[in-house]
């Protein structure tokens, strides 16, 4: 017989799993809701060229991550490896651009990406992101970094480090890139081979590089802090006075960038302290020529990831106490297949008034059906047996106490509802 396992990269989120999901997600949802945002989700798969256009070439999404495939119609449809370009596709698709502006829109979805698999890292993920589209005021990028770091200190998370960066816009930042290249080309015997493409295709994500060979070079690289135009300085400006308004501090890296062309303006990105080395457990940045690299006007927009799996890992190791799942109150035990009908009918009636109850399936002996009560953290255990079938009573007792009291059967949900 075969046996099967989850293909590489991918997980299977057990039960024991689950209290830390809904601690992340939940608080995730309601950071995103105090701040105004609404839950969109769009389709799990999407044009190909849809996600050619909004990650570019040279990106790694691109270049080896996407799974993509054609279907029986003849079209190249892939599995989404991003939130930002669905988010925006279905802005200009249902017309959004004539609602109040920004609209302000989040989502926890699976994410699809042939990487690399490491801790926190798989190719089945699920990120929790948010998007602003329709304003370019630099206190938008503010609101939505706040978002961010609001949620991972409701999670208990705090060596978190902000990292933030302007890469300029379509006016000043080809002066830049010409005086990068500049620099890399005469230097170019010192840079990994990965770079060396990258210096053909993509030269900003050279500054992203984490190959070792290269960092010297990039250490060494002109800042575009230093090229930006008059524009982009204010923008810039209001955006670290925004940030220092509301006290959140943040660490100024020129070297953080995003390599398209549509990306405009601040970048960000949170870093995690593990074990003395940084981690990121969430990035994002201003987009707004993304509306029209996929056919739409121009419109301003900015968003975030943010892995869960990863957030849910740190979660975890920090020992914090989350909510558990919710234990039965009253675990209806029975002997005798004329208990079992009456078990059956308590059960339902007991969850017909929201009080959550489990009953024991199969003939066990009392014995075992308490261990099993005690092994799910239940309240109470109702039992059924000949003497309690015969006089039309449930025998309750407590399983924190040991106190038991017999009751009407007919009384039982008013019983156990009493206690709560």
């Amino acid at each position: 017989m075969a046996r099967f396992s989850t293909p590489r990269g991918t997980h299977d989120i057990l039960p024991a799993d689950w209290p830390f999901w809904r601690f992340v997600a939940g608080h995730a949802e309601q950071a995103a809701q105090l701040f105004g945002y609404q839950r969109i989700e769009t389709p799990i798969l999407g044009p190909t060229e849809l996600f050619l256009r909004t990650s570019g070439e040279g990106s790694d999404i691109v270049d080896k991550e996407m799974y993509t495939f054609e279907d029986r119609g003849g079209d190249s449809l892939a599995l989404r490896p991003e939130g930002t370009a669905p988010a925006v596709r279905a802005y200009l698709e249902h017309g959004m651009a004539r609602l109040s502006q920004p609209v302000k829109l989040f989502y926890i979805e699976p994410m699809f990406r042939y990487d690399r698999p490491a801790r926190g890292r798989f190719r089945e993920h699920h990120q929790f992101g948010c998007e602003a589209i329709g304003s370019e005021d630099p206190y938008v990028d503010v609101e939505i970094i706040a978002l961010l770091a609001q949620l991972y200190r409701r999670v208990g998370l705090r060596d978190i480090s902000l990292h933030i960066n302007s890469i300029g816009c379509r006016e000043c930042r080809p002066h830049y890139v010409e005086e990068l290249v500049r620099h890399l080309e005469a230097n170019r015997e010192d840079l990994a081979e990965r770079d060396l493409e990258r210096l053909q295709t993509n030269p900003l994500r050279v500054l992203d590089s984490k190959e070792q060979q290269s960092q010297a070079v990039i250490e060494e690289a002109p800042s575009i802090l230093d090229w930006l135009c008059e524009d982009c300085r204010e923008h810039w400006k209001r955006v670290q006075h925004g940030l220092t308004l509301i006290d959140q501090p943040f660490v100024v890296d020129p070297r953080l960038v995003r390599g398209l062309d549509y990306y405009t303006r601040t970048a960000f990105e949170f870093l995690a302290d593990t074990d003395g080395s940084w981690l990121a457990v969430g990035a994002g940045g201003r987009y707004d020529g993304l509306a029209e690299a996929i056919g739409g006007p121009p419109v301003p927009g900015i968003g975030f990831g943010m892995g869960v799996e990863r957030v849910v890992a740190m979660v975890k190791d920090s020992g914090a106490e989350i909510p558990q799942q919710m234990a039965p109150d009253v675990f209806v035990a029975h002997m005798g297949d004329d208990a079992a009908d009456r078990a059956l009918v308590d059960v339902m009636r007991l969850r017909d008034r929201d009080i959550p109850a489990v009953m024991a399936f199969g003939q066990r002996s009392l014995k075992t059906q308490m261990k099993q009560a005690n092994a799910l953290g239940a309240r109470n255990a109702a039992i059924l047996g000949e003497d309690e079938i015969a006089g039309g009573t449930v025998t309750v007792r407590s399983l924190t106490t040991g106190e038991q009291r017999s009751v009407p059967e007919h009384d039982l949900v008013q019983d156990i509802a009493a206690e709560n």
